[in-house]
């Protein structure tokens, strides 16, 4: 499977995976982070159930912090 993540093509051995699956996959232990596919941001709560498709453009954006 092909995904552009943060627009960086990555392939993995999957066919299938979902947000949760490419997390783990991509090691991100940040607690806070925010996950889009295309132009919609998923939810948290859809994790576990929102199917990734070969070609999916994926953006994870970590939030920071700071005064």
């Amino acid at each position: 499977m092909k995904l552009y993540v943060n627009g960086v093509l990555k392939e993995f051995e999957k066919e299938q995976m979902t947000i949760s699956e490419l997390v783990k996959e991509l090691q991100i232990k940040a607690p806070n982070f925010a996950v889009a596919v295309g132009f919609d941001v998923i939810p948290k709560s859809e994790y576990d159930t929102f199917v990734l498709k070969d070609g999916d453009k994926v953006e994870i954006v970590h939030f920071v912090g700071g005064g």
